[in-house]
């Protein structure tokens, strides 16, 4: 059965863009202009992805709102961002609410699917037992590449796409200085440097919420960040 992924665009031929693309791809797409529209369609069966903007015509927020309720609804939900809305503000907003990625529509087409792809192979993942996992450990860190899972000591850390990544990219070379364009190439993503910064903001909040003496990414003024082990 084909996978079946939700649009939540209120712009028609946008929206008929990324559905034309994703068809190529061998999905099913369903393709919706506002939130209540969606929220209706989806009530009694869930998609295998949801694709939303943030702002729907009038409810410049309604992206945020429809990924919190989906979100409430599955915690394996894979949800993306995908809007021309770049602010930090709006991108952390996202990631809080639980989005698994945040995308600007400047993204080329060819990143967008890889994104996808990636995303349904962490769930697929998640779903089916695998005989020999490959798993990075560095002290209480513990990366699980196939289930694309991370914990610090026994506790899951909730980790994007893009932020497993990055801590990968960093926790395989200890000691080793990762520039910006380094963890861009680790995780399949353009983005500029103050959104990585971010992502290594955000990721030391997520590992501090667990323990509050987490310092093991430091930054290489003007060079980078590295993975020093305790």
């Amino acid at each position: 059965m084909r996978q079946h992924i939700a649009i939540i665009e209120d712009e028609a031929a946008i929206a008929a863009n990324y559905s034309e693309a994703l068809a190529r791809q061998g999905f099913r797409v369903s393709t919706y202009r506002d939130r209540p529209s969606a929220s209706s369609a989806l009530a009694d069966q869930l998609p295998d992805l949801a694709i939303i903007d943030v702002g729907l015509g009038d409810d410049v927020e309604g992206g945020f709102e429809l990924c919190r309720e989906l979100r409430a609804r599955s915690p394996e939900l894979p949800i993306v961002f995908l809007t021309a809305r770049d602010s930090e503000l709006d991108i952390v907003s996202g990631l809080r609410l639980g989005a698994d990625d945040y995308l600007t529509k400047d993204i080329s087409q060819g990143h967008m699917l890889a994104r996808i792809h990636a995303l349904l192979r962490r769930v697929q993942a998640l779903r089916t037992p695998v005989a020999h996992e490959d798993v990075l450990e560095r002290g209480p860190l513990s990366l699980n590449v196939e289930r694309m899972t991370a914990h610090w000591g026994e506790t899951r850390v909730d980790l994007t796409v893009t932020e497993f990544w990055i801590v990968h990219a960093l926790a395989r070379h200890p000691g080793h200085v990762k520039n910006r364009q380094q963890l861009m190439d680790a995780a399949s993503v353009v983005l500029d440097d103050n959104t990585v910064t971010s992502h290594i903001k955000r990721i030391r909040r997520k590992f501090q919420g667990i323990d509050a003496g987490f310092a093991a990414i430091e930054t290489a003024y003007g060079m980078g960040y590295r993975w020093q082990d305790a």
